[in-house]
């Protein structure tokens, strides 16, 4: 399967071909993987995620999937790569990780049949969907600081275009240990059907992403944590978990939390065994649809 990254190489963003253990330009030009700057894999308009689409997730969190897919927006200024840096502002507890097939748009999509959807894919990469679940309790709807903060979408290591998404694995680990672990098969829509979806009313354009969702087990990890998603058939992302070097600010807007929906989405079914204490009545049967 062809797989293609762009790197940084002389200074300019570059795209090459995935050879062995090597990368090779279009002008030739070979530089080992080890050795390379990487880059998010594709320079996208919009990047859209989409909330409940594992069935492990929704048994995790003890609702139940909605008639239909929805979604929300990550900002293109959160944007990681392969080996990046994932900052965990200062004064915020629970960056959570999410292992994530993304989508990639080849050709421009709109108003197109669920069997069109196809034609329109450029191919996949890998994502971690982290999110900053401290701003749960605000931006619980449009998702934008829990997950549109800068550095907490990292794609790639490469894209790779001949990938037959069905029956995959997908894994997660933190420093080695295995903390997620599903497959394609679970997901209630795949990756055809959120493409001719989003379609509907949406122009998607060369170089658009969309997440497709992460199965059970998403939980905080600490600065000096290495997070790695690996997907059967495209390999596997790598970021590090660092503190930020500035602190949110407290002179305006709403404060980071540990409230009920903060606990209780980053800990999943954990909250409970982790004797962590929460407001009366807490709990995660009723985030339906805003679970992602």
């Amino acid at each position: 399967m062809p797989e293609y990254r762009r790197i940084l190489l002389h200074g300019d963003p570059v795209q090459a071909l995935v050879v062995g253990d090597h990368l090779v330009t279009a002008e030739g030009e070979r530089l080992a993987i080890a050795e390379a700057h990487h880059l998010a894999p594709v320079e996208p308009t919009k990047i859209i995620a989409t909330h409940l689409t594992y069935r492990s997730r929704v048994e995790e969190f003890m609702t139940r999937l909605p008639p239909a897919p929805t979604y929300f927006h990550k900002p293109t200024t959160s944007l990681n790569a392969h080996l990046g840096e994932v900052v965990r502002p200062k004064r915020c507890r629970y960056l959570n990780y999410e292992g994530e097939v993304a989508i990639v748009i080849g050709r421009r999509a709109f108003d197109i049949s669920l069997d069109e959807a196809a034609d329109h894919i450029a191919g996949y990469t890998i994502a971690n969907d982290f999110g900053l679940h401290d701003f749960r309790d605000t931006d619980a709807g449009s998702m934008l600081r829990v997950k549109g903060s800068d550095t907490l979408c990292p794609l790639g290591p490469g894209l790779v275009t001949d990938w037959d998404f069905h029956d995959k694995d997908i894994r997660t680990l933190v420093n080695d240990e295995l903390r997620q672990s599903g497959n394609t098969s679970e997901m209630a829509w795949d990756m055809h059907y959120l493409v001719a979806d989003l379609a509907r009313t949406i122009t998607l354009l060369p170089g658009d992403v969309i997440l497709s969702g992460t199965p059970a087990g998403s939980r905080p990890v600490e600065p000096g944590d290495v997070v790695t998603v690996e997907v059967e058939g495209i390999g596997a992302l790598v970021s590090r978990i660092v503190e930020g070097s500035v602190a949110v600010r407290s002179d305006v807007g709403a404060q980071p939390s540990d409230s009920e929906e903060v606990i209780s989405t980053a800990l999943g079914g954990d909250w409970e065994l982790r004797g962590v204490r929460a407001p009366r009545g807490a709990g995660a049967r009723h985030y339906e649809s805003e679970v992602s």
